[in-house]
């Protein structure tokens, strides 16, 4: 059978026959034959490509309906005995489409780089032993190791299993893990009755499995199911906004074409003409550009923020991270430096045990399942010999977030089997019936309980994490399961130090300077957390535990949270439902987590972030990946994402109200002139270079007050922007045709040169009014942004002078006429800049407004 033919229903098959149809065996492939069969069966991939050709993205250039009319209007031109003029229309209509393709490619090609950073791995069996491989590497007959945390990377079946517990939310919608195991399941059995089998995209919860390979790739169910229902992505608020600022503009375009159409054509001009200085208007109003500006924007904001070491996996989260003003971030490594070590070994009377030690350390060098640091530091403990040298391993129990312990069953020298159980200090509680005393084994009851819990309350205050070890003779039998956690003895206790990182009260300062809130959500006790925060400047007293948050309605959880610093004690499940609360009281959340029991949260959030070293299903499920995990590098990427949304923001507010503001002139003086006050060709011709600088506010440096607060799109905003620039840009073109038609008594040509030029000079000047909210003189530009916006001024005063103006019909305008567009365009940005701090302030007190009104529940928006 070749490497990827169909298996049929490969759950129903016996083991045997399914590694002969494979050509593949329990010690895996070797390298030959899985480079082999990765040529024939292709790469482990929903599709082939993870990026668009060059030749696609220009086509796409040509989707806008508005560039389609146009160059269908230049075909009629040329029909029509206007081939000059089709000729003119197509070159700049092509050049508008070729300066967005350069950009949009280049910007796409920068994220495949950054996406590359982020390849995820798998374990499988090559020639014989495990080697960590790019999942896109897997091919069917792989044996593949998974463990809790692992993202599922192909189809196939289970050969070996231990306590494997798999979340199949993605393919069947179920919320709690399915149990598997090796075994047959009915031939046609449903996918969520195969239990003896997993797949693509799900994810390990707890437990270990060796896994045959039977389908990778487009063959996988989750392939299948994705093709089917067509998935997409949901469609964030940014997107949504842009969306909403889309039909706003299509609005005005629809209802400003037609009257125009017909007004010209009632008036007796040619056809032709009334179309395409029509068609113009629309192409003048619409911000065609936009998908490019915005696609360049937020590529180069991910780059910067790669540099800065964050990786985004998806370009719409960077709005998302300027705008969240509530972190929510597990402590270890993060407030932590991460590097726990052992610091004390203690019996349960608080005396130094070396016996303690040696039963933490035969739990920690046997277990199987996640690595961690916990037990890295446990092995790094000084010993004079190592233990497990001496043992050996029977069996385990793997660790899961509802007991919060693992245990490990050894023999001894002397054939004696013991059950070694360690984890968090009251989960090893609740299954010891007995503790060990220097008079021996005494029962374990309450007036005993008290001391204990006495002394671990301590521990904790002075900032230690507690792990409690206990255990038990058994007797010698081939499997043991969690049912061996019964009546056990308590041995001691393992205190484990992590200090606050270093750094990391600037860095909360930093982030409480942009307003946002962080709140921690942990697993460990109350005391650790409270010094903790205590240690790096968090308030420390407003606590909710686990058990509190388990008895708190949805409502009332949404209540406590706002006003919650600490969540503590908090179990796997009960991540989501904080991050739910707080987003249902109007804030943008952002998580930072990393383990299996992140996901959830990480999904919840408004942004999801991570850390490069994160199991694979949290970093699947996240927006954007710290390749450090420090605070420092998160307020640095927030900042990045402040600066990406003004930028983009900036585009839209300028040329919306610009071009809104033009064509309003346009459109009123088309009606009243005895001639079109621009040709279709200078129309587009004006459109085209006032675009070129618009690339260059991508650049573009962005003022510290927009960076210190969380930003948001506003559609209204937008509106009241466009309408009010717009309107006194209207105003100063219809002094600007008073002062030609009056005073200058300019004819059809000199109007229309001098007033491309008024048009395009106060388009591209005004930039520099309304991209901040400070005295443009005292906000400085970026200098390409300077460069390019200044060259085409250049070249827009000098075009009628050019050899060839009448390309584009212009001539000469007389001196007195220079000098005139001049003065009304300073008056103009002299206005501008006036009415921007007015507007400004209205604004900011409309703001204050909303922010005393009660915030309304937000719905997840990506």
């Amino acid at each position: 059978m070749s490497a990827n033919d169909e298996l049929g229903t490969y759950w129903s098959a016996g083991e045997d026959a399914l590694l002969n149809a494979l050509a593949s065996s329990k010690d895996g492939l070797s390298t030959a034959e899985a480079s082999a069969r990765l040529k024939s069966s292709g790469p482990n991939a929903l599709t082939e490509n993870g990026h668009d050709s060059a030749f696609k993205v220009f086509i796409r250039q040509f989707r806008s309906p508005l560039v389609l009319i146009l160059i269908g209007a230049a075909a009629i031109s040329a029909a029509v005995g206007e081939a000059h003029e089709a000729i003119i229309i197509t070159l700049i209509v092509l050049g508008s489409c070729v300066l967005g393709f350069l950009q949009e490619f280049s910007a796409s090609r920068a994220m495949e780089t950054l996406r590359l950073r982020l390849t995820r791995t798998t374990t499988a069996l090559r020639d014989g032993a495990e080697r960590t491989i790019n999942a896109s590497d897997v091919v069917p007959g792989d044996i593949l190791r998974l463990s809790a945390g692992s993202l599922i990377p192909a189809d196939g079946r289970i050969l070996e299993a231990r306590d494997f517990n798999v979340s199949e939310a993605v393919l069947t919608g179920e919320t709690f893990p399915v149990v598997k195991m090796p075994g047959l399941a009915e031939a046609d059995a449903p996918l969520i009755r195969r239990n003896n089998a997993v797949f693509a995209g799900t994810s390990v919860r707890s437990g270990t499995a060796s896994v045959l390979v039977t389908r990778t790739g487009a063959r996988t169910e989750f392939a299948s199911i994705a093709a089917s229902l067509e998935r997409q992505v949901p469609e964030t608020e940014f997107a949504r906004g842009i969306r909403r600022f889309g039909v706003l503009v299509t609005e005005i375009m629809f209802v400003m074409v037609i009257v125009v159409f017909f007004a010209n054509a009632s008036l007796g001009r040619p056809l032709i003409d009334s179309v395409l200085f029509s068609l113009a208007l629309a192409v003048g109003l619409t911000p065609e550009l936009l998908p490019a500006i915005i696609s360049v924007t937020l590529a180069r904001g991910a780059r910067r923020m790669a540099e800065n070491g964050v990786i985004v996996r998806r370009l719409e989260a960077i709005e998302n991270l300027g705008s969240i003003d509530i972190l929510c971030t597990d402590k270890t490594g993060t407030l932590t430096e991460g590097l726990i070590h052992l610091d004390a070994w203690m019996d349960t009377e608080g005396r130094p045990s070396s016996e303690v030690l040696r039963l933490a350390r035969l739990n920690a060098a046997f277990q199987s399942g996640m690595a961690n640091p916990l037990d890295e530091a446990i092995v790094a403990a000084p010993m004079t010999e190592a233990p497990e040298k001496s043992f050996r391993k029977c069996d385990e129990v793997p660790y899961d977030f509802i007991r919060k312990r693992l245990s490990v069953i050894v023999k001894s020298p002397e054939e004696e089997t013991i059950l070694i159980c360690k984890g968090a200090v009251a989960n090893v509680l609740e299954i010891c019936s007995t503790l060990r005393t220097a008079y021996g084994e005494e029962p374990l009851i309450a007036e005993r309980r008290a001391p204990l819990e006495e002394r671990f309350r301590t521990w904790g205050e002075q900032g230690y994490r507690v792990l409690a070890i206990a255990t038990r003779r058994l007797p010698s039998q081939q499997h043991y399961g969690r049912d061996a956690e019964t009546a056990l003895r308590l041995e001691g206790f393992l205190l484990f130090l992590d200090p606050p990182k270093q750094g990391v009260t600037e860095s909360l300062k930093d982030l409480q300077a942009r307003g946002i809130t962080v709140k921690m959500i942990t697993g460990d006790n109350r005391y650790v957390a409270a010094h903790l925060a205590a240690s790096v400047g968090l308030r420390s007293d407003r606590i909710l535990t686990g058990v509190q948050v388990s008895r708190l309605t949805a409502a009332g959880l949404a209540a406590r949270a706002k006003i919650t610093d600490l969540f503590v004690e908090i179990d796997p499940n009960q991540k989501e439902r904080i991050v739910a609360a707080l987003r249902a009281r109007g804030h943008v959340v952002g998580y930072l987590g990393d383990g299996i029991n992140d996901a959830a949260a990480l999904h919840e959030a408004d942004i999801g972030i991570s850390v490069d070293g994160a199991v694979d299903v949290a970093r699947e499920a996240a927006d954007m990946v710290l390749l450090k995990r420090d605070l420092g590098v998160l307020v640095r990427g927030v900042d990045d994402g402040r600066a990406t949304f003004a930028n983009t923001m900036k585009y839209i507010s300028i040329t919306a109200s610009a071009n809104f503001g033009n064509m309003i002139s346009m459109a009123l003086a088309s009606l009243v002139l005895p001639f079109l006050p621009l040709l279709a060709k200078q129309i587009l011709l004006n459109n085209f270079l006032s675009d070129i600088p618009s690339f260059a506010i991508a650049t573009d440096n962005v003022d510290i007050e927009d960076k210190r607060s969380p930003r948001h799109w506003d559609i209204g905003f937008v509106r009241r922007f466009m309408i009010t620039f717009g309107l006194i840009s209207s105003v100063f073109d219809l002094a600007t045709f008073a002062f030609l038609m009056l005073v200058a008594s300019a004819g059809e040509q000199v109007f229309q040169t001098a007033w491309f030029v008024e048009s395009l000079l106060t388009e591209l000047l005004i930039v520099f009014v309304i991209r901040t909210r400070k005295r443009f003189w005292r906000s400085r530009p970026a200098g390409l942004l300077m460069i390019l916006t200044f060259a085409v001024a250049v070249v827009a005063i000098a075009l009628p002078f050019l050899p060839l103006p009448d390309w584009f019909g212009f001539v000469p305008p007389p001196l007195p006429v220079i000098l005139g567009i001049l003065l009304i365009t300073l008056s103009y940005l002299a206005v501008s800049e006036a009415t921007k701090h007015w507007f400004f302030y209205r604004e900011d007190r409309r703001s204050k407004v909303r922010g005393q009104r009660a915030r309304k529940p937000r719905r997840r928006h990506g």
